[in-house]
């Protein structure tokens, strides 16, 4: 896994987006660039569509939902619709595999400032549905609250 460098993150708020609303619904885009390893994270009240290169398709989307009992991020990350052969959706599927945790702690370091709002949500569980039209490269998997990703980080 590449390790996180916090200069190569460029954070977007996306209005009415701000560092404290949406909680419930705050969505996520995280897309990066091959050539320069710079990550770009919108944080808005839905994804930034504009962002995701249709013919990659390697960005991580997640969202925040709360509820009166529970918090919970759900995001997903797409490996093959069928345009992809087995061998190359394998590839992709090991990459998101080894890639995630890198992409998941530039997305919760990138809004630190809304968890320091809302400490209790440090601890929400997160799960990402890998999408695949092969069976053993979809379903769901947890990964660990933001609080493990930002200790990561500020244990660096």
């Amino acid at each position: 896994m590449s390790s996180f460098n916090s200069s190569k993150l460029s954070t977007t708020l996306i209005p009415p987006a701000t560092s404290s609303y949406p909680v419930s619904g705050r969505k996520y885009t995280l897309t990066h660039s091959d050539t320069t390893g710079q990550l770009f994270l919108s944080i808005g009240c839905s994804y930034n569509n504009k962002a995701i290169d249709k013919n990659m398709r390697d960005e991580v989307l997640a969202a925040l939902h709360v509820t009166d009992r529970q918090a919970v991020i759900q995001g997903e990350v797409f490996v093959s619709g069928g345009e992809f052969s087995r061998e190359q959706a394998q590839l992709r599927y090991q990459i998101f595999r080894r890639e995630l945790p890198l992409a998941l702690e530039a997305i919760f370091y990138g809004d630190q400032a809304f968890f320091q709002h809302y400490p209790d949500l440090l601890n929400t569980p997160i799960y990402i549905y890998f999408i695949s039209t092969y069976q053993e490269f979809r379903g769901w998997s947890y990964y660990q609250t933001p609080k493990f990703y930002l200790k990561q980080t500020c244990s660096s």
